[in-house]
């Protein structure tokens, strides 16, 4: 495994590439940034998008090639050695068919979108098993390669309702770089590809027509989309905690045992608890009590 890991290269992000491919008329996206290093892609853009909402517009993109201060869910750090991973965030300021701002029942499945368009990305371009792990890890043979997080843009008097995704995926990371043991990196897991260019394109590629989708059914996830399934029959499809007997650690230092039967209109996951009720989980930290199949 040692002489693998030494041949690994980690060139940087070619922005001028991306964004002739993403953005500026060419792509799907308005405006795509990068930076080398900053404490973290979804606070900059969630204070640039707040502070300048004309300059920050819907589908806008925010990549470094290092962040010092990343946050994961649970306010837990994300961090990895430069290059070595795709961290991205993108800003969402989004209308239904009519123009209209989505309802907030809406806003909360923007997350487990994004955890979808990369599962999908990453089980076609770079051949790796991936599924989500709830609410919207990514994870192959049971570790976990990425994460996604959404944060709420403050709003002001006349902005609509905006919320920032971002994204961090472990491309080259050796064992060793991983920040903890239940992590993995495409590049542990023998992924077909770990060139960052070809991921990032076709991730946000992906994002940008599932999300447009969503938008265009006005934000309901139970509408069929282009592939004739909806928003949570994709995900649900994908999501590998279904079926699986869990721990779920709630707030407030409670905890719920049972397995997780579904994900309900909002996206919450449904446990059946041990009194045979489902109990319906917005937010939590899941355990699966099994291993992955």
């Amino acid at each position: 495994m040692s002489d693998r890991f030494a041949d690994l290269d980690r060139p940087g992000l070619d922005a001028v590439q991306l964004r002739a491919a993403l953005a500026g008329g060419h792509g799907p996206f308005a405006r795509l940034d990068g930076v080398d290093e900053t404490g973290s892609t979804n606070s900059d853009l969630v204070s640039a998008a707040a502070a300048d909402p004309e300059s920050w517009p819907d589908l806008s993109v925010l990549t470094a090639e290092r962040q010092s201060a990343g946050r994961g869910r649970l306010d837990r750090d994300w961090t990895a050695p430069a290059k070595s991973s795709i961290l991205v965030s993108v800003l969402f300021r989004p209308l239904d068919s009519q123009g209209l701002p989505l309802p907030p029942p809406s806003l909360a499945w923007l997350s487990l979108l994004a955890a979808s368009a990369l599962t999908r990305t990453l089980v076609e371009r770079a051949s790796v098993d991936a599924g989500i792990k709830w609410p919207n890890d990514v994870m192959i043979h049971g570790r976990k390669v990425a994460g996604v997080l959404a944060q709420m843009v403050p709003a002001g008097q006349r902005s609509q309702p905006a919320v920032v995704v971002g994204t961090g995926l472990n491309v080259t990371a050796r064992p060793e770089e991983l920040p903890y043991e239940a992590a993995t990196s495409l590049a542990v897991e023998h992924a077909s590809t770990s060139n960052r260019n070809i991921l990032l394109k076709a991730y946000l590629r992906e994002l940008a027509a599932l999300y447009r989708q969503f938008c265009a059914a006005d934000g309901d996830p139970e509408a069929v989309l282009d592939r004739s399934f909806s928003l949570r029959q994709q995900v649900s499809t994908q999501m590998v905690t279904l079926g699986h007997q869990v721990r779920v650690e709630l707030p407030g230092g409670k905890e719920l045992t049972g397995q997780a039967e579904a994900l309900d209109e909002s996206g919450a996951l449904m446990i059946r608890g041990g009194d045979g009720a489902l109990h319906p989980v917005a937010a939590g930290d899941v355990v699966h009590l099994r291993p992955f199949d």
